[in-house]
C-alpha cells in the first residue's frame, strides 16, 4: 500500500539536506528558499525504501512562522521523520511539531539525530525518550553515516501501516498551469483512487472538474491510489478555479459544513477564537464546548469533512485539537447569531459585507472590525503576558511575542495601550534596561558580549572582502550561530552601518574595510 512521510522538527535542523541524501531531491524549489536558506513551502520526493516500497515524503517549514504550512503538510501524511540536530538537542518547534503529530493521530515514524559528524561522540545527546517507540538513527546527510540504517528504520515503520477504504479525497496545496496540460492541481490523496475520466467535486466551492491525466511523482500514471502524493490535470466546468485548500472529492460523497463536532483534547475555553487547520486550510472559527469532553466548532468558512478525520485548534501556537464526531451536526443558532459570534475577533470588512453583515456595534482598525469585548481581553492578555516579565529579562516585547503572526496586528496594536520603543512594546512606564558597558544589545532585547560582537564582525569583513557579499545561510555557518542569533548579529551590522543590505545578501560599507 502506497504511504507518505512527513518531516518535522526545527528551522535549520536538517530536514531539507536530510530529505536530499535520502531521495536525491532537493525540495527547496523556489528561488527564495534556496536564497534564504530555509523552506518556506512544502516540498515533495520519492523514496525507495530496501523493500522495494516507495514513500511520498513531504518536507515541511521548520520556521515558526510556517507553522500552519507544516500543519497541512503533516494532515494525510502516515509516518513521521522527526529531525533533530545532534548539536542543539531538541528546540520549540521539535516540540511543537510533536503535538501536531500526536493530535494528527500520526503515531509511527522515526527519530533522525543529524549532523552527528559535528559532534563530539561524548557530546551526543541522548533523545531515547523524546519519542516513545520510535527508533532513534544517528547520521549525516554530509558524509552518509546513518542513511543505509535510517531507510532500514523507515521500512520497520511502515511495516503494516494500512489506510481505511473510502470514496476519493484530496486537498489541494498547489494550484498552477501548464503549456498542453491547462489547470494542475496536487496534493495527497487521503483516501479512494483517482483515475483519468473521472469527474469529482471542487469543495466547498461546488462546482465539478474532470479529471484529464493524473501523475504520482512525475510519471504519468493510469490512476493514483490513497497514500500517494498526486498531480492531477483537470478542467474545470464554466472556467471556474481550483485554490490550495479546496478538496477534490469523489461525487457527493462528503458534506460542506460550517460546523464540526469533535472530541475536543486540550484546554481550549468555552468561546474561544481559534483557527481551526483542517486539510490544507486554515479556517477561523469558535470554540462552543458540550458535556463529556465534546464541543462545536463554528466555522466562518466551510470546511469539507468526515467522521474519524482530526483538526488542529492554533492561535499564537497549537492550542489542542479533536477528532470529528459529526461533520455536518444541526444548526443550534440562527444565522444572526452566527454572524455575531464571527465577528469577535478581527474580520476584514469586506468579508463582512460579503456576508450581508454590517459593523453596527463593532470596533474598526483600519479594514478590521472586532468586538470590544474581544479587544478588552487581548489588551488584558497583552499587559499580562509585559508584567510578567522577570527582573533579569528585559520588560518589552516584540509584536509576534505578544500577538503572533497575525494580519491585523498593525492595525490592533495601537489600542492596547502600550508604548513601543524600537522594535518591541512596553507597559506605560516601563523602559528598556540599560546593557552593561561590555555587551552590545541586539533587536529582540537579548545581548553578546563586545568580545563575540568584535570576533562575528571579523568573520564578516573576512568573508565579505573575500566574495564580496554574504547570505544570511552564509553568516550563520561561519559564526556557528543559530538562524535567529545570526539574523539579529546581520541586522546590528546593518545598523552599526558595517554592512549595506541588498535584498538576500549584504556588502560591506567602504567605511568598514580593513
Amino acid at each position: 500500500m502506497p504511504l507518505t512521510l512527513g518531516t518535522a522538527g526545527h528551522i535549520d535542523h536538517g530536514k531539507t539536506t536530510l530529505v536530499e541524501a535520502l531521495t536525491g531531491t532537493n525540495t527547496d524549489r523556489l528561488p527564495e528558499e534556496r536564497r534564504r536558506g530555509i523552506s518556506i513551502e512544502l516540498g515533495y520526493a520519492a523514496l525507495d525504501l530496501p523493500s522495494g516500497r516507495r514513500l511520498s515524503v513531504i518536507d515541511v517549514p521548520g520556521h515558526e512562522r510556517f507553522v500552519r504550512t507544516m500543519v497541512a503538510g503533516a494532515s494525510g501524511i502516515d509516518l513521521f521523520l522527526l529531525v533533530v540536530d545532534a548539536r542543539e538537542g531538541p528546540r520549540a518547534q521539535t516540540y511543537e511539531h510533536l503535538e501536531i503529530l500526536r493530535l494528527l493521530g500520526v503515531e509511527r515514524g522515526v527519530v533522525a539525530l543529524t549532523k552527528i559528524d559535528a559532534v563530539e561522540p561524548e557530546r551526543v545527546p541522548d533523545i531515547s525518550e523524546l519519542v516513545p517507540g520510535a527508533e532513534v538513527v544517528p547520521v549525516s546527510a554530509m558524509t552518509g553515516e546513518g542513511l543505509d540504517e535510517l531507510r532500514a528504520a523507515l521500512d520497520r515503520a511502515a511495516t503494516d501501516r494500512v489506510r481505511p477504504d473510502a470514496p476519493a479525497r484530496l486537498y489541494v496545496d498547489r494550484v498552477f498551469s501548464l503549456p498542453g496540460a491547462g489547470s494542475v492541481a496536487t496534493g495527497t490523496l487521503w483516501s479512494g483512487r483517482i483515475a483519468a475520466g473521472d469527474r469529482l467535486d471542487v469543495l466547498p466551492a461546488g462546482f465539478e472538474v474532470r479529471v484529464r491525466s493524473v501523475q504520482v511523482h512525475d510519471e504519468s500514471v493510469e490512476s493514483a491510489d490513497a497514500g500517494q502524493r498526486v498531480a492531477v490535470a483537470i478542467t474545470p466546468e464554466r472556467r471556474r478555479r481550483v485554490a490550495r485548500g479546496d478538496a477534490l472529492a469523489a461525487r457527493g460523497a462528503f458534506p460542506v459544513s460550517y460546523r464540526l463536532d469533535i472530541a475536543l483534547e486540550g484546554a481550549v475555553e468555552d468561546g474561544a477564537r481559534v483557527q481551526v487547520c483542517h486539510g490544507t486550510s486554515m479556517v477561523p472559527a469558535r470554540v462552543v464546548r458540550m458535556d463529556g469532553g465534546q464541543a462545536q466548532l463554528r466555522l466562518e468558512r466551510a470546511v469539507v469533512a468526515a467522521r474519524g478525520d482530526r483538526v488542529v485548534l492554533r492561535r499564537e501556537t497549537t492550542l489542542g485539537g479533536g477528532v470529528v464526531l459529526d461533520p455536518a451536526p444541526p444548526r443550534h443558532a440562527d444565522a444572526a447569531q452566527v454572524g455575531r459570534a464571527s465577528v469577535e475577533a478581527p474580520v476584514a470588512l469586506r468579508d463582512l459585507a460579503r456576508r450581508g453583515l454590517d459593523a453596527d456595534g463593532l470596533v474598526t482598525a483600519g479594514p478590521w472590525v472586532f468586538s470590544d469585548a474581544w479587544l478588552e481581553d487581548l489588551r488584558s492578555r497583552a499587559h499580562a503576558a509585559l508584567a510578567a516579565r522577570g527582573a533579569d529579562e528585559d520588560p518589552g516585547l516584540p509584536a509576534t511575542a505578544l500577538l503572533g503572526d497575525v494580519a491585523w496586528a498593525p492595525d490592533v496594536l495601537p489600542l492596547l495601550g502600550l508604548e513601543r520603543i524600537g522594535g518591541r512594546y512596553y507597559a506605560p512606564g516601563r523602559h528598556p534596561r540599560a546593557a552593561p558597558d561590555d555587551e552590545i544589545r541586539l533587536g529582540d532585547g537579548s545581548t553578546i558580549s563586545r568580545e563575540a560582537y568584535e570576533h562575528a564582525r571579523a568573520l564578516l569583513v573576512e568573508e565579505c572582502e573575500r566574495e564580496g557579499t554574504i547570505t544570511l545561510a552564509r553568516f550563520r555557518d561561519l559564526s556557528g550561530s543559530s538562524r535567529r542569533a545570526a539574523q539579529l548579529l546581520l541586522e546590528r551590522f546593518d545598523s552599526d552601518r558595517v554592512t549595506l543590505r541588498m535584498g538576500d545578501v549584504r556588502r560591506l560599507r567602504r567605511s568598514a574595510a580593513r
